[in-house]
């Protein structure tokens, strides 16, 4: 399952798309078909399949991923009235890129956690 991913690429910059952040543990982009006024994508630059592969060593990754998902709600505005932080893993967790990545969903009322 770990093979090179579309976000692999867009970290590289391989594919051109206007970077929120970057440094040398994470990157953070707008979702390409938002679900929220404000929907951005924070990855690790390690290619990381599913949350199931996470170790120890990715600790401090996991930890930037969060930290980065707050100073990104602040400059979205987003960070008073509230936001939402969802990761998914494996097909029934909802995962369609095998390379894990968080979603930062803001900007509107988001209603209950689950529509099932």
């Amino acid at each position: 399952m770990s093979e090179e991913t579309i976000f692999s690429k867009i970290i590289r910059q391989e594919i051109p798309t206007p970077l929120l952040y970057q440094d040398d543990l994470v990157t953070a982009f707008r979702d390409i078909a938002p679900r929220a006024n404000s929907h951005i994508l924070i990855i690790p630059n390690k290619l990381i399949a599913t949350v199931n592969d996470v170790t120890a060593d990715d600790e401090l990754t996991l930890g930037r991923m969060i930290t980065v998902a707050k100073k990104l709600a602040k400059e979205e505005g987003i960070d008073e009235n509230g936001y939402r932080l969802i990761m998914n893993c494996n097909k029934d967790g909802g995962q369609e890129v095998y390379h894990i990545h968080m979603h930062l969903l803001g900007g509107q009322p988001l209603g209950p956690m689950l529509a099932i």
